[in-house]
């Protein structure tokens, strides 16, 4: 397989202005082939400044703190957002000054690693399946009283490291609330997409039950082509003009159910299904410098499905808490892609491949915390997590008769085991008014067991220390200090073989591949900015041991594998303000930009280059938005630096053809009723990709073939209504 096969590209790999598509960790490549290019302290997380919500017509609301020097969180009243009128908890967070919702892989095995940066009412949600938009998204508005922001160490151990955690504190009010949204979106061919969500909160006394649903339905076309170059003359090899078509479902049911008599006495109960499909259909009409021109097809057919069942306990114990978590989900997969060469509607060749997987995860987690035990905040606990993949998959050749031969991939049946342990201790101490340090060591040991194709067992053992030290001088001064060990997880998919049959290529399987370790060190700095706004700056420098990365296999195969050691530093820029002192009345501003540099010697050539995959040198994004009574209207645009995987034989880089740019306007005609459009793509940006092939691999010194794609969705308007209704928070109140 290589660039001649003429399958192409699907094009939505190369539209990476909208992120990377992934519903199943570890399916990733396949994925990019086929689709794309709690546990807290909650005694310590009530604000130290409880004030009442200002009235709702309140005309300026100021972030409150009790005393710039010693407060350790900022609370934002709900009157502080009255100017957007947010209808979830979601357009809640999403308006805080300075704060960005943490990405967090939700397949990430084990319970600590996937916490994100936001709690409810001081705690952890005791799910993983749900993201935090999820969550936050099947929250009323209504029922949310205030958010605090502050520093990790206020939430546990899972939160220590992070500079700031954003803590939703919920009304305890009975009665019913709830929201029903629903959408149609429109794409350049006039592909009309309708969708539906709901969710409601019903509190009674000390209990909550919160139900959710979403179709989760996104169709799509795009239209591009490929232009293949022979490098040394410059002569064209293929053009291949390409559209593609597909369907992405991820409906969801959720429900949880929560008793919470008082911060030490709670009971926690939630489950969620998800089942979901992707199709394509690829139409590829390709002109080769000598030959017909074919009419080649790629189609891909994924389903998917997701289960969870998980809850916690907390109860009083020797002056603090105890709490026990335990989940359990599994997550099935099954795909069929297939690429097909035709001439004159005549199939001459192509490929298929067959994969069949599931994985399975149960999680304990057991902890005990004191709000003071000898002058110290105090958090000891254990985890212990069981994950299994089983994973099929079969590749074939197809021949002008239609006969499929099977290609003997070297990894492509395998099981693998992990029994997985975390043992962690975490403290601080406020040393002064102004100064505090938290201190936390965990350990983790991983029994690893790979059977199938391949055979390999090992045991991992790692200490992972961190220490913090926040320092508030007073005047709205802010800086964090924070000194980590961190060690990444293994995807189970990199030790299984697999082809991308839209990129033609096959992606070897290492069972050898280890954990790559990193020392991490950050620096953040943040002052108010005109008035309710926030700067922030954030510094940082990772030292990176065993880089996971790209490795020629023996087998000469490319696959996941070590590298040496390697570095990465960035600095970050956040700024979020209102405008009106200067001049721009009810209009905010939102920024970001951040520069970075990696680095690691290449095996290949011998020189420095930086990471495989979303390491861009320089990025950034600007939001302006306007909210004046019931209209609300503003757009959002960013652009990044080329992103490049550094593959055995190739160089794989993929950007943007311009900034990309979104826009929206939103009218309210009521206090209960969205009516909003949402522009996508508004300036019709393309994403592109480049691909250099080297021969025999890249220690040549110059590639011999480069492929140049182009894909644009081009615009696309959504149409929303939201209706809320319920209104029992609000009585109460």
């Amino acid at each position: 397989m290589g660039y001649k096969c003429g399958a192409g590209a699907l094009g939505r790999e190369a539209m990476i202005q909208s992120g990377f598509h992934s519903n199943f960790r570890g399916s990733r490549a396949a994925l990019i082939a086929g689709a794309a290019l709690g546990l807290g302290l909650p005694q310590l997380a009530v604000a130290q400044v409880a004030a009442d919500p200002a009235p709702a017509d309140a005309p300026t609301v100021t972030p409150v703190s009790s005393d710039a020097a010693t407060a350790r969180t900022t609370t934002y009243p709900m009157a502080f957002f009255a100017a957007f009128a947010p209808a979830t908890a979601l357009d809640i967070v999403r308006r805080v000054p300075g704060f960005t919702i943490e990405q967090i892989d939700q397949e990430v095995r084990g319970f600590g690693g996937a916490a994100g940066n936001v709690v409810f009412n001081g705690s952890r949600p005791s799910s993983k399946s749900d993201s935090l938009e999820t969550i936050l998204a099947r929250i009323p508005a209504s029922r949310v009283l205030r958010v605090e922001i502050g520093p990790g160490d206020l939430y546990g151990s899972d939160y220590s490291g992070k500079s700031q955690v954003l803590n939703v504190i919920l009304t305890a009010a009975s009665g019913i609330d709830g929201n029903v949204t629903v959408k149609a979106r429109r794409d350049y061919t006039g592909h009309l997409t309708p969708n539906v969500e709901a969710s409601v909160l019903i509190r009674r006394g000390v209990s909550s039950i919160n139900l959710a649903a979403d179709t989760s339905q996104f169709d799509q076309t795009e239209e591009g082509s490929d232009r293949v170059t022979a490098l040394s003359g410059g002569n064209q090899l293929e053009f291949r003009r390409k559209v593609n078509t597909f369907s992405e479902d991820n409906p969801f049911v959720s429900a949880t159910w929560g008793m919470e008599a008082a911060p030490d006495r709670s009971l926690h109960l939630n489950g969620r299904y998800s089942p979901g499909s992707f199709r394509l259909k690829q139409t590829n009409l390709v002109t080769p410098a000598s030959g017909p021109v074919r009419d080649d097809r790629l189609f891909q057919d994924y389903t998917f499905g997701a289960y969870e069942l998980g809850g916690d306990v907390t109860r009083p114990l020797a002056g603090g808490e105890v709490k026990l978590v335990a989940l359990a989900n599994r997550r099935d997969r099954d795909t069929i892609d297939s690429s097909f060469n035709r001439v004159m509607g005549e199939t001459i060749g192509g490929f298929e491949q067959l994969t069949d997987s599931r994985y399975d995860e149960a999680v304990g987690r057991l902890s005990w915390s004191h709000a003071n035990l000898l002058g110290f905040s105090f958090e000891l606990g254990g985890e212990l997590a069981y994950n299994r993949l089983e994973n099929a998959t079969e590749l074939f050749v197809i021949d002008n008769a239609g006969t499929r031969t099977r290609i003997d991939l070297p990894i492509d049946q395998a099981v693998v085991d992990e029994l997985r342990t975390e043992t962690y201790v975490n403290a601080g101490k406020q040393l002064s008014p102004a100064l505090r340090l938290d201190g936390a060591v965990a350990f983790e040991t991983s029994r690893l067991t790979v059977s199938g194709d391949a055979a390999e067992q090992r045991s991992l053992r790692f200490l992972k220390p961190s220490l913090t030290l926040d320092w508030k001088p007073g005047s709205g001064w802010r800086v964090q200090l924070i000194a980590r060990r961190e060690v990444a997880q293994l995807d189970f998919f990199d030790f299984i073989s697999n082809a991308e049959l839209a990129s033609d290529r096959v992606n070897g399987g290492n069972a050898e591949l280890q954990p790559q370790r990193s020392w991490e060190g950050r620096a953040t700095v943040e002052h108010p900015l005109l008035g309710k706004g926030l700067a922030k700056l954030e510094l940082g420098y990772d030292r990176v041991s065993l880089l996971q990365d790209r490795v020629l296999t023996v087998g000469g195969f490319d696959a996941p594998g070590n590298l040496g050691t390697g570095t990465r530093q960035f600095a970050k820029l956040n700024l979020d303000a209102p405008l009106d002192r200067l001049g721009l009345a009810n209009v905010q501003l939102r920024s970001d930009a951040t520069i970075q540099k990696t680095s690691v010697r290449d095996p290949l050539s011998g020189n420095r280059r930086g990471f495989s995959g979303f390491w861009p040198e320089w990025q950034w994004f600007v939001e302006l938005r306007r909210d004046k009574g019931p209209l609300s209207f503003g757009g959002a645009i960013s652009d990044r630096d080329k992103i490049t995987f550094f593959r055995t034989d190739e160089l794989d880089s993929n950007f943007n053809g311009g900034p990309f740019m979104n826009a929206f306007a939103e009218y309210r005609p009521d206090a209960r009723t969205t009516l909003r459009f949402d522009f996508d793509n508004v300036l019709q940006t393309a994403g592109q990709r480049r691909r250099q092939f080297f021969d025999p691999n890249r220690s040549a010194p110059l590639p011999v073939v480069e492929e140049f794609r182009d894909r644009n969705r081009h615009i696309a308007v959504t149409f929303s209504i939201r209706r809320g209704f319920g209104g029992g928070a609000a009585k109460a109140g």
